[in-house]
């Protein structure tokens, strides 16, 4: 049975209390739709914690961006700047260098990313963790929130559910991108996804 996590999503939501939700966010375009969702409802902390980024001058752009559109579009919303801790990446990734682009190695930076934001979101007090992730028509929205859920579990904090693709998300996030003139990029944001744009 499929499970409908943007359902879930707004369960968690719809109650009385404005919850506080911290973001993870993997750049500018795909936080963007996630924002406009969860802003109206939530008080949002964007975590922007992407050590996989290469190279660094993409990473500095991508968090650049990341950081102009709040200012633009989300004032409301606060932003906090992970470490680009890059061994993080290469100690989660070794033995899945190989693996194709969607596989283990793509499961494992998730779980690193996913992992730090919880520690962050309870570190600040927030009572959900969430992640942009899901929004990719490129990423399975399963395996993203299996891991977020795990990892909540050890963590002792919440993870929000979601699946912001669905209901034209990916399609809303293109339109923000174009009316806030927002940096997209061509490859996920990895070494090894960054070789594959190069060897085409």
């Amino acid at each position: 049975m499929k499970v409908d996590f943007n359902a879930e999503m707004e369960g968690i939501l719809s109650g009385d209390r404005r919850l506080k939700v911290l973001l993870h966010s993997c750049c500018a375009p795909c936080s963007s739709h996630c924002i406009s969702v969860l802003a109206p409802r939530a008080d949002v902390t964007v975590f922007y914690y992407n050590p996989n980024i290469y190279p660094e001058s993409e990473y500095l752009r991508r968090k650049q961006e990341q950081i102009r559109l709040i200012d633009c579009a989300f004032k409301d919303v606060n932003f906090i700047d992970g470490d680009y801790d890059t061994d993080a990446f290469y100690r989660a990734a070794k033995g899945y260098e190989s693996c194709p682009e969607g596989g283990q190695r793509c499961f494992k930076c998730f779980e690193l990313r996913l992992s730090r934001a919880a520690e962050v979101a309870k570190r600040i007090g927030c009572d959900l963790f969430a992640t942009t992730l899901t929004v990719s028509p490129h990423k399975n929205s399963t395996v993203i929130n299996a891991i977020g859920k795990e990892i909540a579990i050890a963590a002792g904090v919440e993870f929000l559910p979601s699946d912001f693709k669905k209901k034209d998300g990916y399609k809303h996030s293109l339109q923000l991108s174009e009316q806030y003139g927002l940096y997209r990029q061509n490859y996920c944001g990895c070494e090894f996804s960054y070789r594959r744009i190069e060897e085409r």
